[in-house]
């Protein structure tokens, strides 16, 4: 609802737990829904597979369509609240990790959403993560509602949220955790604004650069495809060949079944294949049971030899090929809605403040502090109104910046170059000092607004 800045069909927003279904907010030229018993007949969408999970599922999976300018490049996957205790799981009638897991496998972000007051993670909510088991690159995690804590309740909470998450994610990594009030209320809590901003422009980024990325993506999804089924075809057919002609077939498939660890070893040194592109043991152990291994086919070498060709040449030319489409195209970005409120004005980020400062004042921005840097400046010996570098780091080196720093501003507060600095190029690189103490990143090369007045190229009039 924050992103798109409307109302969708069937979205309900409530304190209570509202929705119990899944909603594909999609792009339509008219407002609407679609019942997810038509939706996964429609060929023209992307959801023909979900038909396997039944009519439990079905009846509580719908698409919602709506001309709106953000859902012209992305789609949204509205998934159910989840709540803490077993009553939830008993009475979904789907198995719901198994729906998150073919979601999660398709979508290009995963984003979990926590209440900064109410931050349990249920059993139900852990084995929800754990569903998105390695798609850990895809996963972005929101602290939403934190303008209703103060800033010391605020750092005791994302605490607790990062040590809960490490206990139910396992990776070395930590996950990045954007802290917001996602919604257009006023914020109950201010004195943590600016943070707020922050955060919401970085997500809005990952968020607006997934278009650009979508193609790399699937190039991604279908090297990792390809690795799995070549796996896959090596474990097939090393069981086929150990099993017997005539008798004892049951008991060597039990045999097998429990020796598959040792079997993933073994292939692991004869094929020379990294233990991460394996399946997982016990999934593949229980999918197994119900197989027929005298029906599996022998290895293929031929077919075998083809993924390698397509994985060693082929994929090197198809990255070449997204590159140039990529560098002909204009870089496609997602619009409309929440996207487009800080995109320009005064309510940018970033706008007025640090270098951006004064940029639409007329009077030089550096003006209204010069009289302390003229009293600083007059202490280091000018000689013919100017002070040398030497003079000058003696000052600057007071700011502990190191000099890797020190040497930009210098650089950028040399107006003419000439090695020495005036009162004002002085008061320029007393000003950009401050603005990296504050917090703030330098300008690449100095905005015309920061430019010393006695340093400005006058108009030339048109004769």
């Amino acid at each position: 609802r924050y992103l798109l800045e409307q109302d969708f069909p069937g979205m309900r927003i409530g304190p209570e737990p509202t929705t119990d279904s899944f909603i594909a907010v999609m792009y339509g030229e008219t407002e609407g829904n679609v019942p997810g018993n038509a939706l996964v007949v429609d060929p023209k969408k992307p959801f023909r597979k979900l038909g396997r999970f039944g009519n439990a599922f079905l009846n509580r999976f719908m698409c919602s369509q709506l001309p709106n300018e953000v859902l012209k490049s992305i789609s949204i996957i509205d998934s159910p609240g989840i709540l803490s205790g077993e009553k939830q799981r008993i009475s979904r009638g789907y198995d719901f990790c198994q729906v998150l897991q073919w979601f999660a496998e398709r979508v290009d972000r995963i984003i979990l959403l926590f209440d900064a007051h109410k931050l349990d993670i249920s059993d139900e909510f852990s084995e929800a993560i754990k569903s998105f088991r390695g798609q850990d690159d895809k996963i972005r995690v929101v602290l939403n509602k934190a303008d209703q804590v103060d800033t010391q309740q605020l750092m005791r909470v994302y605490g607790a949220l990062m040590w809960s998450l490490g206990k139910v994610i396992d990776t070395p990594e930590v996950l990045r955790v954007y802290i917001g009030s996602f919604w257009a209320h006023p914020l109950r809590n201010t004195e943590n604004r600016r943070l707020f901003e922050a955060e919401a422009q970085d997500l809005f980024k990952d968020i607006q650069s997934l278009p650009q990325k979508a193609a790399v993506r699937k190039l991604n999804d279908l090297i990792k495809r390809a690795r799995l089924a070549k796996v896959h075809a090596y474990i097939i057919s090393y069981l086929k060949k150990e099993m017997p002609s005539v008798f004892g077939k049951e008991n060597k498939k039990k045999e097998l079944i429990n020796k598959l660890p040792e079997i993933y070893i073994q292939l692991q040194r004869e094929y020379h294949i990294s233990a991460g592109d394996f399946p997982e043991v016990k999934k593949m152990q229980e999918l197994l049971e119900n197989c027929d291994f005298t029906k599996f086919h022998s290895l293929k070498p031929k077919l075998i030899e083809a993924v390698d060709n397509m994985l060693a040449n082929k994929i090197a030319s198809l990255m070449n090929l997204i590159s140039q489409e990529e560098s002909n195209m204009p870089t496609e970005m997602v619009h409309g809605g929440a996207f487009d409120g800080t995109m320009a004005g005064p309510f940018g980020h970033g706008y007025g403040e640090g270098a951006k400062e004064g940029a639409d004042e007329e009077e030089w921005v550096v003006a209204k502090d010069k009289p302390a840097y003229d009293e600083i400046f007059y202490t280091l010996s000018p000689i013919n109104g100017k002070i040398s570098g030497i003079s000058a780091k003696k000052e600057m080196v007071t700011s502990k910046l190191p000099n890797s720093v020190l040497g930009k501003i210098w650089k950028l507060a040399d107006c003419d170059g000439d090695g020495m600095l005036d009162d004002e190029e002085f008061a320029l690189a007393k000003h950009l000092i401050k603005i990296k103490l504050d917090g703030y990143e330098l300008p690449g090369t100095l905005p015309s607004h920061l430019v010393p007045p006695s340093h400005r190229k006058p108009f030339q009039t048109a004769e």
